[in-house]
């Protein structure tokens, strides 16, 4: 689950779209299909003294893509973002590694370099 609304230090910048958008880029680049869940609803944080000290709105909107980022199922259509939709999409598990291997993003990789990056400083070889 994912949780996106405002932003705490400025409430009048609204983040949803950038976020679907960036959630239907990792989707494509990664040829997988991806389901996103947010959160509906405001949410206040108190400081010790029960003051408010921060206030969240969560966006909703969840949705599911297939694996080129084409949204396929969306909550909150016609622009609400308190609706609590239950979402539901065959994701055809056969389809999908057919159309990754047709488009060949895999081909080249090389898996045997990919130790490096599973280091917590980039330059020590894991053991």
């Amino acid at each position: 689950m994912i949780a996106i609304g405002t932003e705490p230090q400025d409430p009048t910048l609204d983040s949803a779209d950038h976020w679907q958008r960036v959630m239907q880029g990792h989707a494509a680049a990664n040829m997988v299909p991806v389901v996103a869940s947010n959160r509906v609803g405001t949410e206040v944080l108190l400081d010790d003294n029960g003051q408010e000290r921060q206030r969240i709105t969560f966006y909703g909107r969840s949705f599911i893509t297939n694996e080129t980022g084409v949204i396929v199922k969306e909550a909150g259509k016609g622009g609400s973002r308190n609706g609590r939709d239950i979402l539901v999409s065959d994701i055809i598990t056969g389809e999908n590694r057919a159309t990754r291997a047709a488009w060949g993003l895999f081909r080249d990789r090389r898996p045997e370099l990919y130790g490096i990056l599973q280091t917590k400083d980039g330059s020590t070889h894991m053991r």
